[in-house]
């Protein structure tokens, strides 16, 4: 069991003085067994949307996805509108949110789906594909090692309206104890860090 979600889990259980029990459930059984009490949170990235909110109590957001393009640095003034990337093939993760966004918001680009995201950075710096959709931490992390890559200008819509942490109605002592675990770890930009750490241990599997 790895991802961000995992490792904030470790640093709440650390910092209410517990020992976490991880258990991986289907998503839509995740609220059921939190209020039968099977488990006492539940954090998954899940969105509080206000259906959700009625039924359990949530923390403050954690993590909100930001999708950037990535995009060679000499070719920073040339692609910085989707329209000036129509005819040019950009690259996803294959099966991701980011192949999803080049299909519905770049209908006038080729998409390139690969499994790993440093195979696709690789694919840019070799000039196989023109841009590259990925996650803002996640960018800034192969950004740091590769200074001929810049994130373009382009602005892509956002649907992700944040995930945060569902608890059982009425926990609001649980809930105030993890959000200071949260306002820690967003402060330190720990989260960001986990982010880009998660999507390297998901390719390295």
């Amino acid at each position: 069991m790895v991802g961000f979600d995992i490792e904030i889990a470790k640093e709440i259980a650390k910092d209410l003085g517990v020992e976490l029990e991880i258990r991986d459930m289907k998503f839509e059984g995740l609220l059921a067994a939190l209020q039968a009490g099977n488990v006492d949170f539940v954090i998954s990235g899940m969105t509080p949307s206000p259906e959700r909110m009625n039924a359990v109590d949530f923390t403050k957001i954690y993590y909100t996805a930001v999708q950037k393009v990535v995009v060679r640095a000499e070719d920073k003034d040339r692609f910085n509108t989707i329209e000036s990337l129509k005819g040019m093939k950009v690259g996803a993760q294959k099966g991701a949110t980011q192949e999803k966004i080049v299909k519905e918001q770049m209908p006038g680009s080729e998409v390139k789906p690969l499994g790993k995201i440093s195979d696709l950075m690789m694919e840019l710096k070799n000039k196989k594909i023109d841009a590259l959709v990925v996650e803002l931490p996640v960018a800034e992390a192969y950004l740091t090692k590769n200074k001929d890559l810049v994130i373009s200008d382009i602005k892509l819509a956002s649907e992700d309206s944040g995930s945060a942490i569902a608890v059982k109605k009425g926990r609001s002592d649980l809930v105030e104890a993890m959000n200071q675990t949260l306002d820690r770890l967003i402060q330190d930009k720990s989260i960001d860090k986990m982010v880009a750490e998660a999507n390297e241990l998901v390719e390295a599997q």
